[in-house]
């Protein structure tokens, strides 16, 4: 065997002294419309049995599984920035504001295969060979899937919080995870992959210890008074430094069951 025994923890170095659960799944600009259809004004908050029937369920997203969200995922991150809270409930899978119901679900991106590909033991990889199957073996998206419902206009403030953390926290902010610290040196807006009445999307990119940037992503959509929250990670990609984003078949799979 050919590689170096620093190949061989690779896995770990990328996500260094972030929190794992954060990025893994193992036991992790404001638009608005004017839609009447989703007015929220005098709306009442769904239930969350009603929730549990508008979530995804395993089957309804081509390329993915559907399951229950694993404990170290939950894990709440937390802040001492107050203005940044909207942000970490979103990284932990939770609405940007306490909501009276919510549910969550993760959907698995399914491994990708190359069918020329013939099995191969990874001892028997030289080191380059090596780290590009463990990327390969890693790079799967893995998005939490999060409704909450709110009363009145909750979920447009619940909307503005993030848009307005968003802005606060652009050049970063320290935050915890079950005792992990974790540095968030930059927060930036992206395009938002789902529509609805409202929408905020975001790139928050993390410290690693051996210095090298890793992103993960975000996005909140508005119908009326429900939010869908995503958060989306996936480590291969962050290894190899690979664009990824929120998964857009997951979105899209959830926004129309909520339609």
């Amino acid at each position: 065997m050919k590689r170096s025994s620093g190949v061989r923890p690779c896995a770990a170095a990328v996500v260094g002294a972030l929190s794992f659960a954060l990025v893994t799944g193992c036991s992790g600009g404001d638009s608005s419309g004017g839609d009447a259809k989703h007015s929220a004004t005098a709306a009442k908050a769904l239930s969350a049995t009603e929730l549990k029937k508008l979530i995804i369920t395993e089957g309804e997203v081509p390329g993915f599984t559907v399951g229950a969200v694993p404990a170290a995922r939950a894990k709440a991150i937390t802040t001492d920035s107050a203005p940044c809270r909207p942000l970490v409930r979103v990284l932990s899978g939770l609405p940007p504001v306490e909501a009276p119901a919510r549910t969550d679900r993760l959907a698995t991106e399914k491994q990708k295969k190359d069918p020329s590909a013939k099995p191969t033991s990874l001892d028997d990889l030289d080191e380059g060979k090596f780290e590009e199957a463990m990327h390969r073996s890693l790079d799967r998206d893995l998005t939490t899937v999060t409704l909450a419902s709110y009363d009145g206009d909750g979920a447009e403030k619940a909307l503005a919080s993030v848009s307005a953390a968003v802005k606060d926290c652009a050049s970063g902010f320290p935050a915890q995870q079950a005792g992990t610290k974790v540095r968030f040196t930059k927060v930036a807006e992206e395009r938002a992959t789902g529509t609805g009445d409202g929408a905020v999307a975001f790139t928050a990119t993390m410290d690693s210890d051996d210095g090298d940037a890793a992103p993960v992503h975000a996005e909140v959509l508005r119908l009326g008074n429900n939010l869908s929250v995503y958060f989306t990670s996936n480590l291969g990609a962050m290894m190899a430094k690979k664009a990824y984003a929120v998964s857009p078949a997951v979105v899209k799979a959830q926004q129309a069951k909520l339609k």
